[in-house]
């Protein structure tokens, strides 16, 4: 049975999940559009290698946020990197994308090969340690995600320039450090491609709708059954995207064409 005393671990992690959902189902719906599935992976891939770096390296790891600003760095460097190839190989630029997060993993794999603790890390840094998210640790992410959605709400036209590539690394390297790059990944990819062929009304609404559902389930799964909390969410988030969409399209209006791989946008 659900222990009710396990509320002060989950309603942290239940909040960590909506503030990352804040963000990524508008990204994700832009990642969709772009056609660029694997970016994400990549900038998440790519935040982790510099919590790596900044781990192998004890002057960097003892300077105060490093956890942060050296996965950031990272981050913000690999979106440019992108944003660059965007303008010079947009034919290409989905298997550069996929080239680029192989190369990274393999990075981070050599990096950690000689650390007794480097499995241990590099797993946290994959799945995430959701259930152990503080309430201290939501501050400085809920500020970052209120910027980048007031900036969008502000000036949607952002999302088709290359400033989608800033705001796409900063949010990244935050919900890397709290939820993993799986969960990272899943959580911009599952609820957009649920919708993705949605022509009626209440698009974000359903799409929020995906992830709270995921993230709820998850984390009671997780919680009672004594499952590992990122796959649990990551197997919800599925259940409920595909649920979803098998409604929607007996339901409402469905786009005749796909909308997953449309030109490249710079």
């Amino acid at each position: 049975m659900f222990d009710l005393e396990l509320m002060s671990i989950l309603l942290p992690a239940l909040a960590a999940g909506i503030l990352v959902l804040s963000t990524h189902i508008v990204l994700g719906r832009q990642v969709l559009k772009r056609g660029i599935i694997f970016i994400d992976l990549a900038i998440a891939q790519v935040a982790a290698l510099g919590a790596i770096v900044a781990h192998m390296d004890h002057r960097l790891e003892d300077m105060p946020f490093a956890n942060v600003w050296m996965p950031a760095l990272f981050a913000l460097a690999g979106a440019g990197f992108i944003a660059w190839l965007s303008k010079r190989m947009a034919g290409e630029l989905e298997a550069m994308i996929g080239c680029f997060y192989v190369l990274s993993a393999v990075a981070a794999m050599l990096l950690l090969a000689n650390d007794p603790h480097g499995a241990e890390l590099l797993k946290q840094l994959m799945s995430g340690q959701i259930l152990w998210v503080s309430w201290s640790q939501l501050i400085l992410p809920a500020v970052v995600y209120s910027l980048v959605l007031l900036a969008i709400f502000l000036r949607p036209q952002i999302l088709d320039g290359a400033g989608f590539y800033l705001l796409f690394a900063l949010v990244i390297t935050l919900s890397v450090e709290l939820v993993g790059v799986y969960l990272v990944f899943s959580t911009l990819i599952l609820p957009a491609l649920a919708l993705n062929k949605y022509c009626g009304k209440g698009r974000l609404f359903y799409a929020y709708l995906v992830g709270l559902l995921g993230y709820v389930l998850g984390l009671v799964l997780s919680a009672t059954l004594d499952l590992p909390s990122g796959a649990a969410i990551v197997a919800t988030l599925a259940v409920s995207a595909f649920v979803i969409r098998l409604v929607l399209a007996k339901v409402a209006p469905q786009a005749t064409g796909s909308e997953i791989l449309p030109k490249h946008h710079a």
